[in-house]
């Protein structure tokens, strides 16, 4: 729950290497999302990189609120956060920030969420948690949108208890918005995924770190080697994940058994391997997908075409398929490179290459999302 040196370098850090800039909203537009009768808010780990974007959904969105709290670490409480035109302070988390509040958005670590998620639950507020440390629990929905609403069925503000979902891992979020459309159709029976994961996954220092070691590096100095303890401009590695007995790393696994449980499919086959490549902000996928029945390429296209939250980018001709940069700031997760895996008899198998924005669908859009759904 580190706080950031200030909101708009952050902005201007989150931004630069996007392809286009984010829609510019005149001062004279009438935001209908401050709302009497609106649901109470609270952001936790609001100085955070996905804190920050949460807020930035929240307003391209116009979610309706009456009233919002930003909230932060001992050291972020009393600075100062302009959100729509007001100035919040930054409070400090504690136990009493959830009074009245109806849904929290908690983007602050796992064990904040262990400690404050389960507080705020019992004062009535719904969680909507984006760590990892309710994800696999019995009972709590794991919840992407556009694959599996259901999971959250019947909870909704107002209902006068509180609740808490989970926000799935980002590398999962991106992975089954391009998959999921595919699989109601055709049956996923194993897939493989490889994942080159963006430095916005590990917060925003980390975002920091690559820009600075490029700028060493191009100067021929030493690197700066603080968040992941290696040279990460111009270099690739293993996830920075902790290793598992299985040789894998917590990272691939949160792949595996996340999307059994969104699935609710205890018996599909998922593998996956996780690099981190040094990108700013969006996650690239290679997936491959062995199907229980028949799916041919051109009605692969067609699904995806149709799949709410996807773009399809299949452009054979001008060798043109989805980049991390295309998807900086975007919505939408991009798919392409679409096309049967030559190694699998007739139309068993896909090969497919899938670009999301992790910060965004893969976190703060995705919470959003769900909140939407509580309203």
């Amino acid at each position: 729950m580190a706080a950031l040196a200030h909101p708009s370098s952050q902005n201007h850090l989150f931004t630069k290497l996007s392809l286009r800039p984010k829609k510019f909203t005149p001062p004279s537009r009438i935001r209908m999302s401050l709302q009497e009768n609106a649901p109470s808010l609270a952001v936790v780990g609001v100085t955070g990189a996905v804190g920050q974007e949460f807020l930035s959904v929240l307003s391209d969105r116009d979610f309706p609120y009456r009233s919002i709290k930003m909230l932060a670490s001992k050291r972020s409480a009393g600075k100062q956060l302009t959100f729509q035109d007001r100035n919040y302070t930054i409070e400090e988390l504690t136990e009493d920030s959830f009074d009245g509040v109806d849904i929290a958005l908690f983007s602050a670590g796992g064990s904040i969420s262990k400690h404050f998620g389960p507080v705020a639950v019992d004062k009535g507020t719904i969680v909507v948690d984006n760590s990892s440390a309710f994800r696999m629990e019995e009972g709590i929905p794991l919840v992407i949108p556009e694959v599996n609403p259901e999971a959250m069925e019947g909870i909704k503000v107002g209902m006068g208890k509180g609740a808490l979902i989970a926000n799935p891992n980002c590398s999962t979020i991106i992975c089954l918005m391009a998959v999921t459309p595919l699989h109601k159709h055709a049956k996923v029976q194993r897939m493989v995924v490889s994942t080159y994961q963006a430095a916005s996954g590990a917060g925003a220092a980390a975002m920091e770190e690559l820009e600075l070691q490029t700028r060493e590096v191009l100067e021929g100095k030493p690197p700066t080697c603080n968040i992941f303890k290696q040279q990460y401009a111009f270099n690739l590695f293993s996830h920075n994940a902790p290793i598992l007995s299985s040789g894998y790393n917590e990272e691939e696994m949160k792949l595996v058994k996340e999307t059994r449980k969104i699935w609710n499919d205890k018996n599909v086959k998922v593998t996956a391997t996780c690099i981190r490549v040094p990108v700013m902000r969006a996650h690239a996928e290679s997936v491959n997908l062995q199907f229980q029945q028949p799916l041919d390429e051109d009605t692969a296209k067609d699904i995806l075409k149709s799949a709410p939250g996807v773009v399809v980018i299949d452009d054979r001709a001008s060798n043109h398929f989805p980049t991390p940069l295309e998807v900086s700031n975007k919505d939408n997760v991009a798919v392409g490179r679409i096309r049967r895996d030559l190694s699998q008899d007739g139309n068993q198998g896909l090969d497919i290459f899938v670009c999301g924005d992790q910060i965004r669908k893969g976190a703060a859009l995705n919470a959003i999302q769900i909140a939407e759904m509580l309203l």
